[in-house]
Order: C-alpha cells, then structure tokens, then sequence
C-alpha cells in the first residue's frame, strides 16, 4: 500500500517497546528527565548526528510537544537499572520519511541516542537496538517493520543497526543529512 492510499488511516500514538530485563524502557517525565536529555544532547559523540544542544527551555517544549501528541513518544530506556538511552519512537505515516519508501500505516520508526559516553562501544547499541525492534513489533502486532535513518555518515551506528537485524533498504535524502534507511520486518516478505 502506497503512502498515499492511506492518510486517512486512523493509527494509534506510538507505542513504549515491550522490552524485557535487564532492560527497562518508560515515557520520558518533563520533570525527571530533561535534565539528563539536556546533558546528553550536548555530549559530542551525540551532539555529531542529533545537532540537538538546545537549552532546556526548547527541550522543555519539545518534549511537551511529542508527549501531547500522536506522532512520536519520548522514552528513556535503562539496562540493569542505570540510564542507558534517549529514544523517540515515531509512526512513519505522519513522518517526514513517510515520502521515501511504501510505508504500511503501523510501521514504527525510532531514533536512539546512547547517552552515558563510556557507555559506547561495549556492543550495548545493538541489543538495544535488537531489543527495542522486538518490543515494538510485541507493542503493535499490526507492525509490520521498525526502521530507522541514521546519518549516513555515522558508521559505528550503521553497524550496530545492522548486527541488531535491521537491514539496509537504501540511501535516502533528509533536509538535515543523507542518511540510510534500514528496516527490521516482521518476516521477509515484509521489508519495504
């Protein structure tokens, strides 16, 4: 089904991933996390591929924003109790991406910021990512594919995408990057 032939499609809000221990995943709190955000956001090795060092007031009205909404859910994701990651977990069909491939109405995108710097290349990013793949395709039995479109640019998270299952459908370009759009399908007649 092409983009088109279902705008009109009513979807529920993205849904929090059904994640299992050691890990631990809930909607961002304005009140308990945006501090953290905040500090993560200015973090180089995040702040290379976000360009989201706001100040708190603008993270302050973004979060409100996507938690009021329907088209992505802030969500702080833990393993073995200690803060891990920022994610937004969006529905493609009211998503900028929804224009570069056939999208199905249910699919979910997501968006992960590891934040705790040392952290990073322990192999964490790809059961994260394997992780929440799998909880949002629990979360929503009508999705049919996870995607993502990291920067194109960003090698250590291409890699982690790809050892977590999603693969690589192709190059696509964003007004703020080229970036490569990878799914995690249901089943294989699923990729888009």
């Amino acid at each position: 089904m092409m983009a088109q032939e279902h705008r009109d499609l009513v979807v529920p809000p993205p849904p929090v991933p059904h994640v299992r221990a050691p890990w631990s995943i809930r909607a961002a709190s304005v009140e308990e996390d945006l501090g953290r955000i905040v500090r993560w956001m200015r973090l180089p090795h995040v702040d290379a591929f976000w360009h989201q060092a706001w100040p708190e007031e603008r993270w302050r009205a973004e979060l409100e924003r996507q938690l009021a909404g329907d088209h992505a859910l802030p969500c702080m994701l833990d393993v073995e109790g200690a803060p891990l990651a920022y994610l937004e977990v969006y529905r493609v069909a009211r998503d900028r991406l929804a224009g570069h491939y056939p999208h199905h109405p249910h699919d979910l995108g997501v968006h992960v910021a590891i934040g705790e710097p040392d952290r990073t290349g322990r192999g964490l990013g790809r059961a994260l990512l394997r992780e929440v793949a799998r909880g949002l395709l629990a979360a929503d039995p009508q999705c049919l594919r996870v995607v993502a479109e990291p920067d194109s640019r960003n090698a250590p998270s291409l890699r982690a995408f790809t050892a977590a299952g999603f693969r690589v459908v192709g190059p696509i370009t964003l007004p703020d990057k080229p970036a490569t759009l990878l799914a995690h399908p249901r089943s294989e007649e699923d990729l888009p």
